[in-house]
C-alpha cells in the first residue's frame, strides 16, 4: 500500500490529470467532480477544491473511488 502525502487541492488535481482523470463539472459547493474510465466503466469522485492541505486518507479514498491500483498510485507519486 503506497503512502500518499498530504497536498493541496491544486497539486492533487494535477496528480489526477496526470493519471488520465478528466474534469466533469463544478458543483454549487466547493467540490469538483472528476471521472475516469476503466474497462469501459466510468467511475466518478468529488474532489474538495480550495483547501490548502488535503488529508492523505482523503486523497487515497478519492484515488480508490477512481479505481487506481497500488502500482498506478506509486507511478503517479
Amino acid at each position: 500500500m503506497p503512502k500518499v502525502p498530504s497536498m493541496s487541492s491544486r497539486e492533487f488535481v494535477k496528480l489526477l490529470e496526470k493519471g488520465g482523470v478528466i474534469f466533469v463539472r463544478q458543483g454549487s459547493t466547493d467540490h469538483a467532480i472528476y471521472s475516469r474510465i476503466v474497462k469501459d466503466k466510468r467511475y466518478s469522485a468529488p474532489v474538495q477544491m480550495g483547501k490548502k492541505t488535503l488529508d492523505p486518507v482523503y486523497c487515497k479514498r478519492v484515488l480508490r473511488q477512481l479505481r487506481f491500483t497500488d502500482e498506478e498510485i506509486e507511478k503517479l507519486l
